[in-house]
């Protein structure tokens, strides 16, 4: 389809103004990371590095980027053999009620954070009697983690069909050799683009984190609220923001040059 001229002004006038609005405001957080003024002004006095230096040596900060580190990726392991069993139940058997744990699975990711995050603090404080610690922040985060690996590995187990997994059967392998060297390798891209998704997703969740952290649990995202208003740390908090935009960039980076790499047919030698 093709469009008129005057169309495509519009098209890339509306794009530019969406695009501004969404990352205007980033620059602007990096830029006052090199800020001179403890406040957050705009536009900055003078460029210094000293903000950068001071945030790689407060403690508060390191330990909130390794608690967050810690979770998303014990979150993203879970998520891992969770996801994949569960994709591999739904597309490669038939049984009754298919369809409604498929929809019970991709939920989470839907509903609103805080909705999440309230039903997940009963259900461990007052249902369960469990105390709120890293560990619970983990479960939580597995929950809305766990839709992005199932998206991808059931996407991946569509286009697979199941020619080769019946071959094997027929050679005589069993369920896991069949899986080990037949289904395994077919799905690893789709598995580590599913985990860098939810990696990302869980390094800088906050709102389901905010419910389920026990007393002493703080990850980067709520490191970052406590401190955003505080004087002393508001140019210090601008550059873990940088931070953490970076490492949720990354993966989210990776996971579509691997999902793009995938839709490129390959050349025949």
């Amino acid at each position: 389809m093709k469009l008129s001229k005057s169309s495509r002004v519009v098209l890339g006038v509306v794009t530019g103004v969406i695009l501004a609005v969404i990352y205007l405001p980033l620059l602007v957080v990096l830029i006052n990371s090199f800020s001179t003024s403890r406040s957050l002004t705009w536009p900055p006095p003078g460029l210094t590095l000293e903000w950068w230096g001071r945030a790689f040596q407060s403690e508060g900060a390191l330990d909130a980027i390794l608690t967050s580190v810690q979770v998303a990726v014990v979150a993203t392991l879970v998520s891992l053999v969770l996801g994949t069993l569960i994709s591999i139940a739904l597309q490669r058997y038939k049984f009754f009620g298919r369809d409604a744990v498929s929809l019970l699975v991709i939920l989470p990711i839907a509903l609103p954070g805080i909705i999440t995050g309230i039903a997940l603090n009963n259900a461990f404080r007052t249902i369960l009697g469990i105390q709120l610690s890293v560990y619970t922040v983990i479960i939580a985060h597995v929950t809305f983690c766990i839709v992005t690996v199932f998206n991808n590995v059931i996407a991946r187990l569509r286009r697979m069909g199941t020619n080769l997994e019946e071959a094997s059967a027929d050679l005589g392998a069993g369920i896991w050799t069949t899986f080990r060297l037949v289904t395994f390798p077919q799905l690893r891209s789709a598995l580590l683009a599913g985990g860098l998704l939810a990696f990302a997703l869980s390094f800088d969740e906050i709102i389901v984190t905010t419910f389920t952290a026990g007393n002493g649990v703080t990850t980067l995202p709520i490191w970052i609220l406590q401190n955003l208003f505080r004087p002393s740390q508001a140019p210090i908090v601008n550059v873990i923001a940088v931070v953490l935009v970076v490492i949720s960039i990354v993966p989210i980076y990776l996971a579509q040059r691997l999902a793009g790499a995938e839709t490129v047919p390959r050349a025949r030698g």
